[in-house]
Protein backbone atom coordinates (compact mmCIF):
# COMPACT_ATOMS: atom_id res chain seq x y z
CA UNK A 1 0.00 0.00 0.00
CA UNK A 2 1.45 3.71 -0.71
CA UNK A 3 2.44 5.99 1.82
CA UNK A 4 0.45 8.98 1.05
CA UNK A 5 0.57 12.68 1.90
CA UNK A 6 -1.49 15.65 1.40
CA UNK A 7 0.54 19.45 1.40
CA UNK A 8 -1.75 22.53 0.52
CA UNK A 9 -1.27 25.71 0.81
CA UNK A 10 -4.45 27.52 1.60
CA UNK A 11 -4.78 31.82 2.41
CA UNK A 12 -8.95 31.79 2.86
CA UNK A 13 -9.34 28.32 4.38
CA UNK A 14 -10.84 27.03 1.42
CA UNK A 15 -7.78 24.45 0.21
CA UNK A 16 -7.25 23.59 4.06
CA UNK A 17 -10.54 22.06 4.37
CA UNK A 18 -10.53 19.99 1.44
CA UNK A 19 -7.00 19.13 2.60
CA UNK A 20 -8.30 18.32 5.64
CA UNK A 21 -10.81 15.71 4.20
CA UNK A 22 -8.80 14.15 1.76
CA UNK A 23 -6.50 13.36 3.97
CA UNK A 24 -8.90 12.03 6.33
CA UNK A 25 -10.49 10.03 3.90
CA UNK A 26 -7.13 8.71 2.78
CA UNK A 27 -5.80 7.95 6.40
CA UNK A 28 -2.73 10.20 4.80
CA UNK A 29 -0.77 12.75 6.72
CA UNK A 30 -1.18 15.84 6.59
CA UNK A 31 1.50 19.12 5.71
CA UNK A 32 0.48 22.99 5.43
CA UNK A 33 2.98 24.47 3.22
CA UNK A 34 3.31 27.98 5.07
CA UNK A 35 5.22 31.07 3.27
CA UNK A 36 7.35 32.63 6.16
CA UNK A 37 6.01 35.95 5.44
CA UNK A 38 1.75 35.82 5.19
CA UNK A 39 0.01 36.53 3.15
CA UNK A 40 -2.71 40.15 3.57
CA UNK A 41 -5.82 41.06 2.08
CA UNK A 42 -3.46 44.06 0.32
CA UNK A 43 -1.34 41.24 -0.87
CA UNK A 44 -3.79 39.48 -2.94
CA UNK A 45 -5.46 42.49 -4.78
CA UNK A 46 -5.22 40.88 -8.12
CA UNK A 47 -6.22 44.52 -9.17
CA UNK A 48 -3.20 45.75 -8.20
CA UNK A 49 -0.66 45.39 -10.48
CA UNK A 50 1.83 46.12 -7.80
CA UNK A 51 0.44 43.23 -5.13
CA UNK A 52 2.75 41.24 -3.65
CA UNK A 53 0.69 38.13 -5.29
CA UNK A 54 0.38 39.86 -8.72
CA UNK A 55 3.99 40.92 -8.51
CA UNK A 56 5.20 36.91 -7.40
CA UNK A 57 2.96 35.56 -10.34
CA UNK A 58 3.93 37.49 -13.27
CA UNK A 59 7.70 35.86 -12.30
CA UNK A 60 7.71 32.22 -13.06
CA UNK A 61 10.98 32.04 -11.14
CA UNK A 62 9.92 33.89 -8.08
CA UNK A 63 10.10 31.52 -4.61
CA UNK A 64 8.75 32.84 -1.57
CA UNK A 65 10.26 31.92 1.71
CA UNK A 66 8.33 29.20 3.31
CA UNK A 67 8.64 28.01 6.94
CA UNK A 68 9.54 24.12 8.14
CA UNK A 69 10.73 21.44 6.21
CA UNK A 70 8.85 17.88 5.91
CA UNK A 71 11.45 15.87 7.17
CA UNK A 72 10.44 12.50 5.91
CA UNK A 73 9.14 13.34 2.17
CA UNK A 74 11.51 9.85 1.29
CA UNK A 75 8.65 7.83 3.13
CA UNK A 76 5.90 9.06 0.41
CA UNK A 77 4.88 7.44 -2.48
CA UNK A 78 2.16 9.31 -3.61
CA UNK A 79 2.11 13.32 -2.74
CA UNK A 80 -1.48 15.37 -3.03
CA UNK A 81 -0.30 19.07 -3.50
CA UNK A 82 -3.50 21.21 -3.00
CA UNK A 83 -3.80 24.85 -3.49
CA UNK A 84 -6.07 27.99 -4.91
CA UNK A 85 -5.62 29.03 -8.47
CA UNK A 86 -4.04 31.94 -8.41
CA UNK A 87 -3.87 33.65 -13.00
CA UNK A 88 -4.53 30.16 -13.84
CA UNK A 89 -2.00 28.04 -12.08
CA UNK A 90 -0.53 27.00 -8.67
CA UNK A 91 1.00 30.09 -6.60
CA UNK A 92 4.78 30.56 -6.29
CA UNK A 93 4.93 29.29 -2.72
CA UNK A 94 3.77 26.00 -4.25
CA UNK A 95 6.92 26.42 -6.28
CA UNK A 96 9.08 26.64 -3.04
CA UNK A 97 7.51 23.56 -1.98
CA UNK A 98 8.04 21.64 -4.92
CA UNK A 99 11.65 22.79 -5.43
CA UNK A 100 12.44 21.85 -2.06
CA UNK A 101 12.48 18.00 -2.27
CA UNK A 102 13.59 15.48 -4.55
CA UNK A 103 9.97 13.82 -6.27
CA UNK A 104 11.82 11.54 -9.00
CA UNK A 105 9.52 7.81 -8.07
CA UNK A 106 7.33 10.03 -6.58
CA UNK A 107 3.23 10.75 -7.83
CA UNK A 108 2.17 13.94 -7.47
CA UNK A 109 -1.68 14.64 -7.74
CA UNK A 110 -2.49 18.77 -7.41
CA UNK A 111 -5.64 19.34 -7.05
CA UNK A 112 -6.89 23.06 -6.48
CA UNK A 113 -10.06 25.22 -5.04
CA UNK A 114 -11.32 28.09 -6.97
CA UNK A 115 -14.46 29.97 -7.08
CA UNK A 116 -14.62 29.59 -10.97
CA UNK A 117 -11.17 28.43 -12.65
CA UNK A 118 -9.96 25.01 -13.64
CA UNK A 119 -6.71 23.31 -12.73
CA UNK A 120 -5.82 24.97 -16.08
CA UNK A 121 -2.01 23.43 -16.85
CA UNK A 122 -1.04 23.19 -13.83
CA UNK A 123 -0.10 19.25 -13.89
CA UNK A 124 2.30 20.14 -17.24
CA UNK A 125 3.77 22.77 -15.33
CA UNK A 126 4.32 20.23 -11.86
CA UNK A 127 5.87 17.95 -14.14
CA UNK A 128 8.91 20.46 -15.34
CA UNK A 129 9.61 21.43 -11.99
CA UNK A 130 9.84 18.32 -10.42
CA UNK A 131 10.40 15.60 -12.98
CA UNK A 132 7.53 13.49 -10.78
CA UNK A 133 5.30 11.50 -12.80
CA UNK A 134 2.01 13.59 -12.34
CA UNK A 135 -1.33 12.86 -12.03
CA UNK A 136 -3.31 15.56 -14.27
CA UNK A 137 -5.12 16.59 -11.03
CA UNK A 138 -8.92 17.60 -10.63
CA UNK A 139 -10.45 21.28 -9.45
CA UNK A 140 -12.29 20.76 -6.83
CA UNK A 141 -14.57 23.87 -6.69
CA UNK A 142 -15.03 25.21 -2.47
CA UNK A 143 -16.64 22.51 -1.58
CA UNK A 144 -16.48 18.91 -2.23
CA UNK A 145 -17.78 15.94 -0.27
CA UNK A 146 -16.12 13.10 1.67
CA UNK A 147 -17.34 10.81 -0.30
CA UNK A 148 -16.68 12.23 -3.54
CA UNK A 149 -13.05 13.19 -2.03
CA UNK A 150 -12.77 9.31 -1.23
CA UNK A 151 -14.19 8.40 -4.82
CA UNK A 152 -11.60 10.67 -6.88
CA UNK A 153 -8.52 9.32 -4.84
CA UNK A 154 -9.34 5.83 -4.66
CA UNK A 155 -9.04 6.10 -8.33
CA UNK A 156 -6.39 7.24 -8.00
CA UNK A 157 -4.07 5.26 -5.56
CA UNK A 158 -5.65 1.74 -7.08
Amino acid sequence: MAKVLVAYFSVSGVTEQVAKELAKAECADLYQICPEAPYTKEDLDWTNKQSRSTLEMQDLSCRPAICGKLENMTEYDVVFVGFPIWWGREPSVVDTFLDAYDFRGKCIVPFCTSGGSGIGNTAERIRELTGASVDEGKSLGGTVSADDLKIWADGILS
